[in-house]
């Protein structure tokens, strides 16, 4: 079983339904959540996505954006990146879609084979040698071999099996707000981001397929962060208290506040953990390794890791000790390069006291080492000999 039907969750039971293995996914929401922000693939991930069959649909979904200007607040173009730099894996990817339109891909690519639970959770779960005893909050009580948390950062089954999240939710200080809104800015296929320096504050528009609406976003620094993520309101009080005075379009942006369908604000945060399994029950995507959105690399990490999680578990003969240690030897070093750019991209955004001293000039060598690392610093394998109900997987 497998809690939680973003895109880590699904793209799970894609594979783990190839390798042989009947599966449920439940979800705590009572339907797929639209929206949300641009989410990309590089590198491997693309890969990945091939070897899934959904190259097509992916890429039909995208935003097509081409690319980004970063922009004073008088709109003046002071940069700009295209979406074919680095070989399609830059600033921009060529394969950058919704969040909620890859969901949207991978659930319709899951639906007829997998059973999907909306409107319900986990409430307890009972682990022995042989399987697992799950309590849904429904009141319906059913065993399975396994279960897998793919529940995002605010993992509820992380926390009823490893312990508070508070252990191993680690806060970057900045914070990330999302909503669409009207595309009353004349915007196109590029992306506008503007930055202010002097505050640590951003405010971007972005593309989407619908070309009547726009995507938001806004980021502001915050050492502490302690609005509940399901207070809604209280969250766009303090977008609105820390986004004031901001200039450029702001003003503009916030006016639909009120009236988005899908509004979004949490903390930039980091999940670390020193083993993302315990007995029968694993962990995936943000639930067991967040790299936060400054990585750029959370979707890759879940497609990749679904990938890995279940051939590991049908390579093992679904034995939970064997197949967790492949997945998770397999995928530490490329989640740690991740967290790495994230926590350097935030550092990058700081804004310096006056008592700092100038920053020492980065490592070039190093840094372009650091993000091969985080784009293709994993091996796929083909999985021989392993069951797979898809289309041949060529290496």
């Amino acid at each position: 079983m497998v809690a939680g039907a973003s895109i880590a969750g699904p793209a799970l039971a894609h594979w783990l339904r190839r390798r042989g293995a009947e599966v449920t996914v439940v979800e705590r929401a009572p339907e797929l959540r639209p929206g949300g922000q641009a989410v990309d693939a590089r590198g491997v991930t693309k890969e990945v996505i091939r070897r899934m069959g959904l190259d097509a649909a992916v890429r039909a979904a995208r935003t097509q954006t081409a690319g980004a200007h970063t922009v004073d607040a008088d709109g003046t173009v002071l940069e700009t990146f295209s979406a074919e730099d680095d070989g399609g894996d830059g600033y921009i990817s060529e394969i950058e879609i919704l969040r909620g339109d890859l969901s949207q891909v991978l659930y319709d690519d899951t639906r007829d084979g997998v059973e999907y639970l909306f409107g319900d959770r986990i409430a307890e779960l009972l682990q022995d040698d042989t399987g697992v005893d799950v309590t849904f909050a429904g009141g319906v009580r059913r065993r399975f071999d396994l279960v897998i948390g793919a529940d995002g950062l605010h993992s509820a089954l992380r926390a009823m099996v490893f312990g508070r999240r508070e252990r191993f939710v680690r806060h970057l200080g900045l914070v990330l707000a999302f909503y669409s809104v009207p595309n009353e800015f004349g915007l196109d296929r590029w992306l506008l981001d503007h930055q202010d320096r002097a505050s640590g504050r951003s405010a971007s528009l972005r593309p989407i397929g619908d070309t009547t609406r726009a995507m938001a976003m806004f980021s502001f620094p915050a050492a502490e962060f302690d609005v509940d993520y399901r207070d809604i309101a209280a969250q766009k009080d303090l977008l609105r208290e820390r986004m004031a005075g901001l200039g450029w379009l702001t003003p503009q942006i916030l006016a639909h506040l009120d009236d988005t369908p899908d509004f979004y604000l949490d903390q930039v945060a980091q999940v670390v953990l020193d083993r993302w399994s315990s007995g029968r029950v694993g962990l995936l995507g943000d639930a067991a390794f967040s790299a936060s959105p400054m990585s750029g690399q959370g979707t890759g990490l879940a497609l990749v890791g679904a990938y890995l999680l279940a051939g590991e578990l049908a390579a093992a003969g679904w034995d939970p000790a064997a197949g967790f240690a492949g997945y998770e030897r397999r995928m530490r070093s490329f989640v740690e390069a991740n967290q790495e750019i994230g926590r350097l991209h935030v550092r990058s955004l700081a804004v310096p006291g006056p008592d700092d001293e100038p920053g020492e000039e980065p490592d070039m060598e190093a840094l372009t080492e650091l993000v091969e690392r985080a784009i293709n610093g994993v091996e796929l394998p083909d999985y021989a000999g392993v069951p797979d109900s898809g289309a041949p997987v060529t290496p």
